[in-house]
């Protein structure tokens, strides 16, 4: 092995590689929970569990890949995963498999593709790219640049209709932007003029997902229809108490009482069987996990990378957060995932290549100077 070889093995950063196995091996088993269900003759587990399992073993793959190239070669395949990314978007109507009435997958096969997810990859890129080459504020003209990069896509990811991909799309672009700086007018602007777009936003959402929100402020409104879901999770987490009723044990879970347990409410499954305790120690884990991520932001030495970082720590921290505030009721069911602990092909292969890129930026941080 090279000097050079040794230098960017001594330097990466080990902690996020930890935090992400062990969040992987803990989604893994609760995935094998939750796509098990209780028979007289014993427990049959579903085809979601060995999907996950070719799904995170192509995902190491990617992130393998994501750490064998300076990552500096990103910032000239930008616009091309741009391109990519839009033509892939384009084809979902046309050619997209629909599942539970929304058209998001490309077949490839066994497997099916979500293009959307690749949207966050590139948009992220893209993105840091673009804020990347002026430290100063942003003014009106490079805002409205880089927000229409988020937009664009945006626009045929909500058509699919995938509100939850397109809030954690404009968040991560959102939180990029704000990182970077805005000039004061502009930051001024913005605040007043989000308020006076959510009722613009309120009459563009589709009837579900006005009764998404209708049943956030009042589940027991819908207890057996638009509120099931909340109430159930509820339910399955607060049967948790403090231990947890073990693992496989979880009645909620188990009995089939708790929908969508593999995906968006993967979390009420864990919480349920590791209860108040595990969930302490995943939410510490996550924790641990985001803050190693913004270690890389700070010792980046160069702004493309840090910016790369940035965009990593908030499509992360914006996943986190939703998807563990909608399970316990604090905010609306928008069908955003838990990464690494609900199902998800294409986002684990994302997750994991994003995860890639920050080691990369990581393991290069004493190559160069700013």
């Amino acid at each position: 092995m090279s000097l050079i070889d040794r230098r960017l093995f001594t330097h990466m950063n080990w902690a996020l590689l930890g935090c992400v196995l062990l969040l992987f091996f803990a989604g893994a088993g609760n995935l094998y929970s939750a796509s098990g269900m209780r028979l007289e003759d014993g427990i049959t587990v579903s085809s979601f569990y060995q999907r996950q399992m070719i799904w995170g073993l192509i995902g190491l793959a990617a992130m393998l890949l994501s750490i064998t190239f300076d990552y500096r070669q990103l910032r000239n395949l930008a616009w091309p995963l741009f391109l990519i990314t839009f033509i892939l978007l384009a084809a979902v109507p046309v050619i997209g498999l629909t599942v539970n009435g929304a058209k998001r997958w490309l077949p490839l096969g066994v497997l099916n593709f979500q293009p959307a997810e690749l949207a966050k990859l590139t948009v992220l890129i893209l993105g840091a790219r673009l804020l990347s080459r002026d430290g100063r504020p942003l003014g009106w003209g490079e805002f409205l640049r880089i927000l229409l990069v988020g937009i664009i896509p945006a626009v045929f990811i909500i058509a699919q209709p995938d509100l939850g991909t397109t809030l954690n799309l404009l968040l991560l672009l959102g939180g990029m932007i704000l990182f970077h700086g805005l000039k004061s007018g502009v930051l001024k602007s913005c605040l007043v003029a989000v308020p006076c777009m959510l009722p613009l936003l309120w009459f563009s959402m589709k009837d579900y997902q006005r009764q998404r929100i209708l049943t956030f402020l009042d589940p027991s409104n819908d207890p057996r229809g638009a509120g099931y879901h909340i109430i159930q999770s509820q339910i399955a987490i607060g049967s948790g108490q403090i231990w947890g009723k073990g693992f496989l044990e979880g009645t909620q879970s188990q009995l089939r009482f708790l929908p969508e347990k593999h995906s968006d409410f993967a979390m009420a499954v864990y919480g349920e069987e590791w209860g108040f305790v595990g969930c302490i120690a995943l939410l510490i884990l996550f924790c641990l996990f985001l803050l190693t991520i913004f270690n890389t932001v700070v010792e980046a030495k160069d702004r493309f990378g840090s910016m790369l970082a940035v965009g990593v720590f908030f499509y992360f921290f914006w996943q986190i957060l939703i998807n563990m505030g909608m399970i316990i009721g604090l905010m609306p069911v928008v069908g955003i995932p838990l990464p690494f602990i609900s199902y998800g092909g294409s986002a684990t292969l994302i997750n994991f290549a994003l995860v890639g890129i920050v080691l990369n930026v990581s393991m290069r941080r004493f190559m160069f100077k700013s």
